[in-house]
C-alpha cells in the first residue's frame, strides 16, 4: 500500500444513545461502586465492553445471575416487560440506559396495543432490540425479516394493524420491506417518524457519499453490530468492496492492493479511539493522507436517569479527528 489517501465519513462513530448508555454504566460505577451488572452488552462493541468490565461491570443475559440488592443496567437495546417485572420482582436496583429512541417505539406499541392494534416488526429475530419491542406484548405482535415474511404474517385484524421497525435497519432494506407491508395491508398504521434512529440513517447517507469516491470501505463495528453491518453491506451495494474491523489489527494489506482510495466509517457504537488506531494503522500501510468529509454535525442530546449524578444530560461526544 503506497501513497493511498484516506476519506473519513461524516458523521461516524458514537451516538447519543450509545454515549448515555455508557456514561450510565460509568457513573453508576463511580457512585456505587463495583460490581454493577448490565442485562446484555450495554452496546455491540467489543472495545466498549472490555473497557467497563475492566472499571468492574459484570455482563449477564440472565437476571438469575444477579445477586439480590445488585445494581443492575439494562442495556440500549431495550427489554421486554417481562425482564422488567423479573428485575422488579428480585428487588433489583434498576438504571435504564434504554436508547430513549427505542423506547419511543415501546411506548407506541404499548399504545396503540391499548387501541386493539396488532403490529407487523420489521427486524431481524434474535436480536436484543427486536426481543425487547416484541416483548412488549404477549401475543399480536409479529416480526418479518424482508419480503417473503410479509406474505406469511398471520395478521388477524388488517383493519387494526400498525408496522414498527428495529431502529438500526438498513433505510433502503427497510423501505423495501414496508412497501410490501402496505401492498398487502393498505391499512396499515405507519409510525408519525420512521423508527429508524437519526444516527442510522446520518451514518448510512455519510457511506452513500463515501462509496463512489473510493476504492475500499473499512467499517470500524464489532460483529454483532447491527448498524455497522449494515453501512458495510450498503458499500457493497454501491459497489465498492468493504470490509468490517473490531479492531486496528483487523486490517489486511491485500485489501488496499490496486486501491489508493480508502474509506473509513465507524458504526453507532464504535468509539472514536479505535477509528484513530485503524488510521494509524493505515498510516503504517503506507496512507500519507487523511482527509474528512462534509457532513451533518449532530448535536442531539438525551437525559440520563435520575439518581446518577450532577449533570441532568449526556452529549454526544464532540471530539472528531
Amino acid at each position: 500500500m503506497t501513497q493511498h489517501e484516506v476519506l473519513l465519513a461524516e458523521p461516524r462513530g458514537f451516538c447519543a444513545g450509545v454515549d448515555r448508555a455508557i456514561e450510565i454504566v460509568e457513573r453508576a460505577l463511580r457512585k456505587f461502586g463495583a460490581p454493577i451488572y448490565v442485562r446484555h452488552e450495554i452496546v455491540h462493541n467489543t472495545y466498549v465492553v472490555n473497557d467497563l468490565k475492566a472499571k468492574g461491570a459484570i455482563f449477564i443475559e440472565e437476571l438469575s445471575d444477579v445477586p439480590p440488592g445488585a445494581t443492575l443496567v439494562f442495556s440500549a437495546h431495550g427489554v421486554s416487560q417481562a425482564v422488567r417485572q423479573e428485575a422488579a420482582a428480585r428487588g433489583f436496583s434498576v438504571f435504564d440506559a434504554t436508547c430513549p429512541l427505542v423506547t419511543k417505539v415501546h411506548v407506541e406499541v404499548a399504545k396503540l396495543h391499548k387501541e386493539g392494534y396488532e403490529f407487523i416488526m420489521i427486524g431481524h429475530k434474535g436480536h436484543p432490540e427486536v426481543e425487547g419491542t416484541m416483548g412488549q406484548l404477549t401475543e399480536g405482535i409479529y416480526l418479518v425479516e424482508d419480503v417473503a415474511d410479509v406474505a406469511r404474517a398471520p395478521v388477524q385484524r388488517p383493519d387494526r394493524l400498525a408496522v414498527v421497525t428495529q431502529t438500526t435497519l438498513s433505510v433502503d432494506d427497510a423501505a423495501e420491506i414496508l412497501a410490501a407491508v402496505k401492498a398487502r395491508f393498505p391499512q396499515v398504521r405507519e409510525p408519525k417518524q420512521q423508527d429508524i434512529c437519526y444516527a442510522t440513517q446520518n451514518r448510512q447517507d455519510a457511506v452513500k457519499l463515501l462509496s463512489p469516491q473510493v476504492d475500499v470501505v473499512i467499517v470500524v463495528g464489532s460483529p454483532t453490530s447491527s448498524n455497522s453491518n449494515r453501512l458495510r453491506e450498503l458499500a457493497e451495494r454501491l459497489g465498492t468492496p468493504a470490509y468490517m474491523v473490531d479492531a486496528a489489527d483487523d486490517l489486511q494489506p491485500q485489501w488496499f492492493e490496486g486501491r489508493p482510495r480508502v474509506g473509513l466509517t465507524a458504526g453507532a457504537s464504535a468509539p472514536d479511539i479505535l477509528v484513530q488506531q485503524v488510521i494509524d494503522r493505515l498510516r503504517a500501510l503506507g496512507a500519507v493522507a487523511v482527509r474528512k468529509m462534509d457532513g451533518v454535525q449532530e448535536t442531539i442530546r438525551f437525559p440520563l436517569p435520575m439518581g446518577l449524578g450532577d449533570k441532568s444530560m449526556a452529549e454526544v461526544h464532540s471530539s472528531r479527528s
